[in-house]
């Protein structure tokens, strides 16, 4: 396996805040990575950073050996191989299912209607949602319209998902929905990376886990490892708080 994504000693501010203080992270090709940490730690400032939607003051990143950050980057081109999926959807309310999957296909990869279309057929079958392909999202669940924002972000075709603490907006009832989806996405080796506070998802799925702290990696390492035996005392406080409240 090559590096396929690699993070190299980025530092990301917003004011005199430091969120990120000098990230350094590789993933691998048909990895999944799951971030974990306490809220306000910086795993999702890392994933914005890493699709360029927040721009880093220091290092440098880079994906499949070309840089991506910085001055002079692509940034459409980025984002058609780097697809984001964010905890509150972000549907298009006043489009249809199929629009919403089909809108940046047509648009962006000037894919042929009827190409789009076939496209999204395929992914709204698999996840079960082709007979509401004419429903507006405020006639689905949570869980369906977080399915369908993957869908979204797949018919791009990208070659990195980057997940964004997907099941914090849903009922508890709706979670498993959503990651069956994203488990069956790892086993067909996509290559993700992903915010989560969902450690028995992340012990089940994930590659490699990290633990951030602060806006820096205090702990990374294989799964059985990092929930059996951390290294770190402020890995095992948090991994003891999250037992504590019955959430792994």
């Amino acid at each position: 396996m090559s590096t396929f994504l690699e993070l190299i000693d980025v530092h990301k501010y917003f004011g005199d805040n430091e969120v990120l203080r000098g990230v350094s992270l590789g993933v691998e090709e048909h990895q999944v990575v799951c971030l974990i940490g306490p809220s306000g730690c910086g795993k999702s400032t890392l994933l914005r950073c890493v699709n360029a939607l927040e721009m880093i003051q220091q290092g440098e990143i880079r994906l499949d050996g070309e840089r991506v950050s910085g001055r002079g980057v692509d940034l459409n081109a980025l984002r058609q191989d780097v697809g984001i999926v964010f905890q509150s959807f972000n549907l298009f309310p006043h489009m249809s299912v199929l629009d919403n999957v089909t809108l940046a296909p047509t648009k962006v990869l000037k894919l042929h209607q009827s190409d789009a279309v076939d496209r999204a057929h395929a992914l709204l079958d698999r996840i079960g949602m082709w007979e509401k392909r004419d429903d507006y999202p405020d006639r689905l669940s949570g869980g369906q319209q977080q399915r369908v924002a993957i869908v979204r972000a797949l018919a791009m075709q990208p070659r990195l998902m980057l997940l964004d603490e997907i099941t914090s907006a849903l009922d508890p009832e709706l979670v498993a929905e959503v990651l069956t989806l994203v488990g069956e996405l790892a086993r067909e080796g996509m290559t993700m990376l992903i915010a989560t506070h969902e450690m028995g998802f992340a012990r089940d799925v994930a590659s490699k886990v990290v633990f951030l702290y602060a806006g820096q990696i205090e702990e990374a390492g294989p799964p059985d490892q990092m929930f059996r035996d951390p290294h770190s005392e402020r890995t095992r406080t948090f991994l003891r708080s999250i037992i504590e409240a019955k959430r792994m």
